[in-house]
């Protein structure tokens, strides 16, 4: 112990010390974080209204999904009149599957609906980030003035919102004000971006905005993106001159799912991922997408499963190369 050592030694051990820590270094590192998406890939409730709760977690979990965006609405898994006792109790029976609830769709337009403040301040108090809320319909008689109208209702729902911690996301629809985008950004501009933003679809987005629309879209909502609804569609001629939207299994249509999961994964967008599963299945699905029967719905589970696959392999591609 009081032995003195030389400068020399002091040197040669100091210098093998160093080498043998810079050899251990790859093994003692962790790897570097990974670039994986970490959002929640969630099944769509709408499709499959004969399950209950616990059902609807159990099928999506064995699809693969991480997720469940519930419906909380007329003809929805719970009902506006019912959510203070049945919230709780449907995400409680979805979680105990090992499923979360980051999203809830609603019909909600504003702070004034009777049912607004229950459904929000239950979701708050369950911890659900984001709240998809209902459409605003043009009149097409002064649409400046019915856009500013339906701002002034979005913006009640938003503050009531904020109050209780969840986060609203728009969604562009067809025949809806914020089909196009520009007309719900004007609305939403204003607001606190941290509490009100786009839950966008990029099927709509290309219905609305044809071959390249739907890029200037998505660039437009980006900085406010929240939630990303997922399905896809072709064109279909049903008569001279006329076209019909209809909507397809992922990757079979006209949506550039490839391009803009690049885009999106650039921007490191994280948030909850919605498969709108909403095409006809013969002899199981209707048009709209929803199980015929209870007999029905294996057959609609593995078209959801399939439509995930796809959805999971176009993410995992994009995020690992931005």
């Amino acid at each position: 112990m009081n032995k003195k050592v030389s400068r020399r030694e002091f040197l040669q051990a100091s210098v093998a010390g160093a080498v043998m820590s810079a050899t251990a270094r790859p093994f003692a590192t962790p790897n570097p974080p990974s670039k994986a998406f970490r959002g929640t890939l969630c099944l769509f409730s709408k499709p499959v209204p004969q399950l209950n709760w616990r059902e609807l977690a159990r099928n999506a979990r064995q699809a693969g999904f991480d997720g469940i965006d519930l419906t909380v609405r007329t003809e929805g898994h719970v009902l506006p009149e019912r959510v203070a006792t049945d919230l709780p109790r449907a995400v409680a029976a979805i979680r105990e599957e090992g499923l979360e609830v980051p999203m809830i769709t609603t019909a909600l337009l504003s702070a004034d609906d009777p049912t607004a403040k229950q459904i929000i301040s239950t979701a708050g108090e369950l911890s659900i980030p984001y709240l998809k809320p209902g459409y605003y319909r043009y009149k097409l008689v002064n649409v400046l003035q019915e856009v500013d109208g339906a701002g002034r209702q979005l913006r009640s729902l938003v503050e009531l919102a904020k109050d209780h911690g969840i986060q609203v996301g728009y969604h562009n629809h067809p025949r809806y004000i914020g089909e196009a985008i520009w007309d719900m950004a004007r609305v939403i501009e204003p607001l606190d971006p941290q509490w009100c933003g786009f839950y966008f679809d990029l099927c709509q987005a290309t219905m609305e905005g044809g071959v390249s629309g739907w890029r200037v879209a998505t660039s437009l909502v980006l900085p406010r993106l929240k939630m990303i609804a997922a399905k896809d569609f072709v064109w279909k001629q049903t008569a001279p001159h006329e076209w019909r939207a209809e909507t397809c299994p992922m990757g079979e249509g006209m949506s550039n799912w490839k391009e803009f999961f690049k885009i999106v994964a650039q921007s490191d967008f994280h948030g909850p991922v919605s498969l709108q599963q909403e095409f006809a299945i013969p002899g199981a699905a209707d048009h709209q997408g929803i199980a015929v029967s209870r007999k029905a719905i294996p057959r609609v589970i593995q078209s959801a499963k399939e439509n995930l696959d796809y959805l999971k392999s176009v993410i995992r591609e994009a995020y690992e190369r931005a």
